[in-house]
C-alpha cells in the first residue's frame, strides 16, 4: 500500500517531522451534510410535522426534503450500527444523523423512498418482538430519553442506566408514537450527581445519586491510592489528609461537607479502597 499523498496524510518515514500537522481538530461540518441540504442551505421557508415521526422541510427553491426519525439508544451494537449505515445506503444515498437525544433520522427528498424507507423500519424487530427503530419523537410527544453512560463506561453511577431507561420507555411507548400530549415533553436520566444526561434541561428528570458519604479502609489507602489526587478530587474540599493511630498515612472525610459526587470513587484506583453506597 502507498503512502497516502492527501492534506492531513502525509508522512515521509526518513522525515518523519516534514509536514507534520499537530492539531487537525474536527472535520468541517459541511462536509457532512447531504447535497439537498448543502444546495438549500439557510433557503428554508417551512418544516411540517406530517405524522408521528415524519417531518418535511420545503426549501424556497421548491425542494423539499423529508426526514423519518427513529428511536435509538445510547449504546448500540456494531450489528445494529452497520444496519443503520445499510438503511441509510439504500433509500438516503448514504447518509444518516443522529440527534443529541440519540433519535436517528433518516433524510429523502423521494416521497416514493419515503414510503419505502417507512415500511422498512416498521418491518425491523429484535428476537423479542419489539422494534429496532420505532418511529416517532416528533410534535407533540415524549422524545426519546436520553440518558448517561451506566455501569458499562462509566466509574460513578449510584444506578444503572440503560435499563431503567428501557423500562420507562416501554410504559410511555404509545406516547412517542402518537402525538396526543399538550406539548412536546422531554425526559432524561442521570446515573448520579454530575448529570452528564441533560436532566437539567428536560422537562422530567430520573436521577440516581449516592446517599451516604464514603467509607475508607484505612489498611489500603496508603497503598492503593494517590492521596493528593483524591484529596484535589473532592469540589467542596471534604478530603483531607490524616495519619493512622499506628503512622499510616490515610484520608478523612468531612460528612457535612459532602456531595455524594463520586469523583473521589473513581481518582485513580480509589475505588478499591473508597466506596459510595447508592
Amino acid at each position: 500500500m502507498g503512502l497516502s499523498s492527501t492534506k492531513f496524510g502525509v508522512y515521509n518515514p526518513e522525515k518523519p517531522q516534514e509536514n507534520r500537522i499537530t492539531d487537525i481538530g474536527p472535520r468541517y461540518y459541511w462536509d457532512f451534510f447531504p447535497p439537498v441540504i448543502q444546495r438549500n442551505y439557510g433557503k428554508w421557508l417551512y418544516h411540517e410535522v406530517l405524522e408521528p415521526g415524519v417531518l418535511v422541510h420545503v426549501s424556497e427553491t421548491g425542494e423539499k426534503v423529508y426526514t423519518v426519525r427513529c428511536g435509538g439508544m445510547r449504546i448500540m451494537t456494531v450489528a445494529l450500527m452497520r444496519e443503520l449505515c445499510d438503511i441509510a445506503d439504500k433509500y438516503c444515498d448514504g447518509y444518516v444523523r443522529f440527534t443529541t437525544r440519540n433519535n436517528i433520522e433518516f433524510i429523502v427528498t423521494d416521497e416514493a423512498k419515503l414510503e419505502a424507507l417507512k415500511n422498512d423500519l416498521k418491518s425491523r424487530k429484535f428476537y423479542s418482538g419489539s422494534y429496532k427503530l420505532p418511529i416517532g419523537g416528533t410534535g407533540c410527544s415524549v422524545t426519546n430519553i436520553v440518558h448517561t453512560q451506566g455501569y458499562i463506561h462509566c466509574h460513578t453511577p449510584a444506578t444503572d442506566a440503560s435499563s431503567m431507561v428501557k423500562a420507562v420507555l416501554d410504559e410511555l411507548f404509545d406516547y412517542f408514537t402518537s402525538m396526543t400530549l399538550p406539548a412536546k415533553l422531554r425526559v432524561s436520566m442521570a446515573c448520579c450527581l454530575n448529570m452528564c444526561g441533560a436532566v437539567h434541561c428536560s422537562d422530567i428528570a430520573l436521577l440516581g445519586y449516592h446517599r451516604k458519604p464514603p467509607i475508607i479502609d484505612h489498611d489500603c489507602v496508603a497503598k492503593l491510592c494517590e492521596i493528593p489526587t483524591v484529596i484535589a478530587s473532592c469540589p467542596l474540599a471534604a478530603i483531607s489528609p490524616a495519619t493512622t493511630p499506628d503512622g499510616k498515612k490515610t484520608v478523612k472525610i468531612k460528612e457535612e461537607r459532602c456531595m455524594f459526587c463520586g469523583n473521589c470513587y473513581t481518582s485513580r484506583i480509589l475505588q478499591i479502597s473508597i466506596t459510595l453506597a447508592a
